[in-house]
């Protein structure tokens, strides 16, 4: 009789999904890891590659065989596999469909298959679309802005469609700009905050699209694994079959991100004080503000996130400084 949980986390050598593989394991969960690694990197799974309750299996999502192979035995899916960005999915509308509505329809027909007890989903804040109201309410959306928000909202649906029709239970979780440890700063569409700190380092302007105004809800990656715990164990029928948003619940201006970046960096590194900062013009497909309302995960899931920003940039800086070559 099995006594330990089976987790299959999608996408677990990507930045979330290797942090959420370290924190389970270290809860005493098997940890089952699919990835392709098209955008994760072997060395984000260093500390779990040769634990007994880990499996790594290279699969690709958009193969339904991989993710047949992978639920097998599973009992809770954190499903983070996709390919994120924005301006990536403006170049290439036709791969991001493919993985992120494709490979997500195979990962839910494999749970429902496999007859997994609940499915948890990376949403995303970019659902909102053009929609003006701050802060950002889940059952409030607009019309997407670009083709990765299309795949992200028809995720949505068709996790609804599943609860409904099958009686698979889902949740989504929208996550809003997570940063933290493990997150990469290279390649083309990198995040902005390693990617800023990686320029900082190197005494290099950092260069922001727009005036600096636009603002987002900054969400420390302890934040979205406490989200993601939350998602798999309640007990609370009514806080399934929807989604939350997964954020802080707070909002900062690229301007004051970079301020508190350099604060922290001239730590070790006083010349980094000193380092100006360039403007460009805005990207396409970017909202200019963009805010959570948690008031649904705290009162349905128990939500209570512990890092604002600033305490999860002074964590994540140290991690970065160290780590960021």
């Amino acid at each position: 009789m099995k006594t330990q949980k089976t987790l299959l986390i999608t996408g677990g050598a990507g930045f979330i999904g290797s942090n959420l593989c370290d924190y389970f394991l270290a809860k005493g969960y098997e940890v089952v890891c699919l990835d392709n690694f098209a955008t994760g990197h072997l060395h984000n799974l260093k500390n779990c590659i040769n634990h007994p309750n880990f499996q790594l299996i290279e699969g690709d999502i958009r193969n339904a065989s991989d993710c047949q192979k992978a639920v097998n035995g599973v009992d809770y899916i954190l499903h983070q596999a996709a390919l994120g960005s924005v301006p990536r999915s403006i170049s290439d509308p036709i791969t991001t469909n493919e993985v992120n509505v494709s490979g997500f329809l195979n990962m839910l027909v494999a749970a429902r298959d496999a007859k997994v007890k609940r499915f948890v989903y990376a949403a995303s804040s970019s659902t909102y679309g053009d929609s003006q109201g701050l802060p950002k309410v889940e059952e409030v959306i607009g019309k997407p802005l670009s083709p990765y928000a299309i795949t992200k909202y028809v995720n949505e649906l068709y996790a609804d469609i599943f609860s409904k029709t099958y009686g698979l239970e889902t949740i989504g979780l929208r996550y809003f700009n997570v940063f933290g440890r493990k997150q990469d700063p290279n390649g083309a569409y990198a995040a902005v905050i390693p990617k800023f700190v990686m320029q900082l380092k190197a005494l290099q302007s950092p260069k922001i699209n727009g005036d600096g105004n636009y603002s987002r809800d900054f969400t420390y990656i302890d934040n979205v694994i406490h989200m993601n715990e939350l998602a798999i164990t309640t007990t609370n029928p009514d806080a399934l079959n929807t989604v939350y948003n997964t954020a802080y619940g707070d909002r900062n201006t690229l301007n004051t991100l970079v301020a508190y970046l350099k604060e922290y960096l001239s730590v070790y590194d006083e010349r980094i004080a000193n380092v100006t900062i360039e403007y460009g013009p805005n990207r396409a497909g970017d909202i200019p503000h963009s805010l959570a309302s948690i008031d649904k995960a705290k009162i349905l899931l128990g939500y209570n996130p512990k890092f604002s920003m600033q305490e999860g940039l002074q964590q994540a800086v140290a991690w970065y400084w160290e780590n960021l070559k």
